[in-house]
C-alpha cells in the first residue's frame, strides 16, 4: 500500500487517489507512470478518471522543488463502453497553473497514442504490480503511531501473502517522453519529480487532492492520522521540510530508540527525515531505474519499495517476505509497460 486510500480526501473519490508513482527508462525515452482508482476501494467506488480533474507529472530540473516542466492530462466523461477522451498538454515555467500549455496528444483510454514531438501516451485499466503483506503494513503503521518496535509476534514470513494487491485493478497513466525534453530543463541530467491530482472547485480554481513522490511515505507516517495524510497531499515539495521535517524525525527516532539500533536516535531520525523530504522521486535521465537500499534512482515497476523504506525508517532489516514473483500479472518490456487488463 504505497499510497492506496491514503487519506480522507483521496478516499472521498478514489478516481483521484494515487496508488503508486514510477519513473524509469523506456524503450525510447523516460517513462512516467501513475496508478489511481484502486478496485480495493470496493464495488461501489467510481471507476476511471475524474472528468473534472487534472492529472499531472511535475518535473524539477534545478532542484529547487519548483517545477520547470509539467505534463498535464484531462479526461472526458466515460461513454457506454467506459472509454474516455484524453488530452495531454506540456507546460513550461514555474507558474504552470496560469499557462494553458501546448497540446501534445489527443486520444481515448485503452488505446496507445503517438503524440507530437515523440511522446507516447496510454491510459486505462491495468493490474496493480504492487506487492506487500498487509499484516506487516499495519504493524509498521502501528509502530510509527505509538513509537514502538514493529510487533510481528503473531506473523510468520512463511504465511506472507500479497493480498489483496495481487488481484487489484487500477487505472494507469503511462507517458513516455524523449530524454531531450527533460535535459532541456535539467542541465546536469538529474530530475526530481512527483505526480499530482487536482480537482476543479466551484469558485473556479483547483484543489490539490493527492500527491506522490517517494513510495511508502503515507503508510509510515499517516496510517493513523487522516489529517496528516491530507496535509502531505496538499503541501508543495518546497514546503515539505518546514511542515513535516520535525514530525518525521521524531517518529523515526522513537522507533529506532525502541529497537536500540542507533547510538543517537534523534540524529538518525533527522538524517532520514532529510533524506525523505522534500518528497520527490529523483532520477538521472537515460539510466536504469532502481529504488534500492543503496540508491534511489527513479522506481521501476518491480522494485521492492516496502522492504527498502521500512528498513530505512526502523534502522533494522525489516522484510515483508513478499517479492515481485507474487504478482500474477507481470509488467511488460514494451510500451505501455504496465500489465494491461484484457
Amino acid at each position: 500500500m504505497s499510497h492506496h486510500l491514503d487519506c480522507p480526501q483521496a478516499r472521498a473519490d478514489v478516481r483521484l487517489d494515487i496508488t503508486d508513482y514510477y519513473v524509469f527508462r523506456g524503450q525510447a525515452g523516460t517513462v512516467f507512470a501513475v496508478n489511481v482508482d484502486p478496485s480495493i476501494a470496493g464495488p461501489d467506488a467510481p471507476r476511471g478518471f475524474h472528468p473534472e480533474a487534472r492529472y499531472e507529472f511535475r518535473i524539477d530540473g534545478d532542484h529547487d522543488q519548483i517545477p520547470e516542466l509539467t505534463y498535464r492530462l484531462a479526461f472526458g466523461p466515460a461513454d457506454q463502453a467506459g472509454r474516455q477522451a484524453v488530452e495531454l498538454r506540456r507546460l513550461t515555467g514555474q507558474d504552470a497553473d496560469a499557462d494553458p500549455g501546448q497540446v501534445l496528444a489527443l486520444g481515448r483510454t485503452g488505446t496507445a497514442v503517438d503524440g507530437a514531438e515523440g511522446v507516447k501516451l496510454w491510459a486505462g485499466p491495468a493490474h496493480d504490480p504492487f506487492f506487500l503483506d498487509g499484516d506487516v503494513l499495519h504493524a509498521v503503521g502501528d509502530a510509527f503511531h505509538a513509537g514502538t518496535r514493529v510487533d510481528l509476534s503473531g506473523w510468520s514470513p512463511a504465511a506472507a501473502k500479497n493480498a489483496p494487491f495481487g488481484l487489484d485493478e487500477v487505472y494507469s497513466i503511462v507517458l513516455e517522453v524523449p530524454d531531450a525534453d527533460l535535459l532541456a530543463v535539467a542541465p546536469d541530467g538529474r530530475i526530481d519529480s512527483w505526480a499530482l491530482t487536482v480537482l476543479a472547485t466551484d469558485a473556479g480554481g483547483w484543489q490539490p487532492i493527492n500527491r506522490a513522490g517517494l513510495p511508502m511515505i503515507h503508510p509510515l507516517f499517516a496510517q493513523h492520522d487522516g489529517q496528516l495524510g491530507n496535509q502531505l497531499n496538499t503541501a508543495t515539495p518546497a514546503e515539505d521540510r518546514k511542515l513535516f521535517g520535525d514530525r518525521f524525525a521524531q517518529a523515526i527516532a522513537k522507533v529506532v530508540s525502541a529497537y536500540g539500533t542507533a547510538a543517537d536516535p534523534e540524529l538518525y531520525g533527522r538524517a532520514v527525515a532529510d533524506k525523505l523530504l522534500p518528497n520527490v522521486l529523483p532520477y538521472t535521465v537515460g539510466t536504469q531505474a532502481v529504488f534500492g537500499y543503496g540508491l534511489w534512482n527513479g522506481r521501476s515497476l518491480t522494485d521492492s519499495a516496502p522492504d527498502v523504506m521500512f528498513s530505512l525508517a526502523t534502522n533494522t532489516a525489516l522484510s515483508t517476505a513478499v517479492t515481485k514473483e507474487s504478482v500474477p500479472f507481470k509488467p511488460a518490456g514494451t510500451f505501455p509497460y504496465v500489465p494491461v487488463t484484457s
